[in-house]
C-alpha cells in the first residue's frame, strides 16, 4: 500500500511523527510512506489553496517533502509532483494538536487536507487529538491517537464506506482527552455544534501604536448535543464521522423549490 500524509501543524509537528508511524503499521513492511507537509503551521486555513501564487517545495530526506502551502496544497503537490501522478492508495492527514469536531471541522486544514484527497478521488481520514485536563500530564498528548490509531484506520478501511461517486465520502477522527488506556472504544457520530461559543477577535496595540486584530477561538470543552462529535470524545470515546465536500441542504430542496415556484 502507498499512503500518502500530511498535516496542518507542519512538518515538524509531534503529531506528523506519531502519524508517521501510524501510516507504517498500515502499509506494512513492503508499502510506501510519503510524506508532503506544509513548510509552516497551517491551522485554521480549511480547504485554502495557494491558487494566486506559486509555492516552494523542498525534499528533506526519502520520501519526506516541505512545501510552502496550506495541507490541500501538500495532498496536490503530492499526487501531482512528488508522485508525479500517480494517485496514492490513501491520505491520511494529522494528527492534529486540538480537536477537529463539531464547528472547528468547518475551519480545519487537517480536515482540508483529507477533503481536496476525496476530490482527487483518494480515499481519505483526518486525525486530531483533543486536547484537555486529561491529556496535561501525559509525557505525549497524543497518547490516545498513538495506542489507537492504527486500529481505527485499519477498521475504516476494512469495514467503512468508500464510495464511488463525485463527491466521496472520507472521514473524520477525533481521539478523547484522556490516556490511552482509558479511552472507551469507537462511535460514529455526527458533527455537533458547540452552541453559546464561537470565533471572534480581539483588538490588541502594538509597541508601536498600531492596531491589530487576534481571531480567538471558543472554550472548547463545552458538549455538544449526545451522541455528537465532541460530546462522544468529552465522554471518552474515539468519534468517527463521515463526511462530503457536497454542501448542498439536500433536505431543503424541495420545499425551496416549492416556495419559488
Amino acid at each position: 500500500m502507498r499512503i500518502l500524509i500530511t498535516n496542518d501543524d507542519g512538518i515538524n509537528a509531534p503529531g506528523l511523527a506519531v502519524l508517521t508511524t501510524i501510516a507504517h503499521d498500515i502499509a506494512g513492511p513492503k508499502g510506501e510512506v510519503w510524506t508532503v507537509a506544509p513548510a509552516f503551521e497551517q491551522s485554521g486555513v480549511g480547504h485554502c489553496i495557494s491558487y494566486t501564487h506559486p509555492m516552494m517545495i523542498a525534499r528533506l530526506s526519502d520520501r519526506r517533502y516541505a512545501a510552502e502551502g496550506s495541507p490541500a496544497d501538500c495532498v496536490l503537490a503530492g499526487i501531482y509532483d512528488v508522485l508525479d501522478g500517480a494517485k496514492p492508495d490513501l491520505v491520511l492527514s494529522g494528527v492534529n494538536r486540538g480537536n477537529n469536531a463539531a464547528e472547528n471541522t468547518l475551519y480545519s486544514g487537517t480536515i482540508g487536507g483529507a477533503m481536496e484527497a476525496a476530490l482527487q478521488g483518494v480515499p481519505a481520514i483526518a486525525l486530531s487529538q483533543f486536547l484537555g485536563r486529561g491529556t496535561e500530564d501525559l509525557d505525549s498528548p497524543f497518547q490516545a491517537a498513538a495506542q489507537h490509531g492504527t486500529r481505527v484506520v485499519r477498521a475504516l478501511l476494512d469495514k467503512g464506506l468508500w464510495t464511488q461517486d463525485d463527491y466521496r465520502l472520507f472521514y473524520n477522527v477525533n481521539f478523547p482527552p484522556v490516556a490511552g488506556d482509558l479511552v472507551k472504544g469507537m462511535k460514529v457520530a455526527s458533527q455537533g455544534f458547540r452552541r453559546d461559543t464561537a470565533f471572534s477577535c480581539e483588538p490588541q496595540t502594538s509597541p508601536t501604536g498600531r492596531r491589530y486584530l487576534w481571531i480567538k477561538g471558543g472554550p472548547q470543552h463545552r458538549p455538544t448535543l449526545p451522541g455528537t462529535d465532541a460530546a462522544v470524545n468529552l465522554d471518552g470515546w474515539i468519534s468517527i464521522t463521515p463526511m462530503r465536500a457536497d454542501l448542498t441542504a439536500h433536505d431543503t430542496l424541495a420545499e425551496l423549490e416549492a416556495r419559488l415556484a
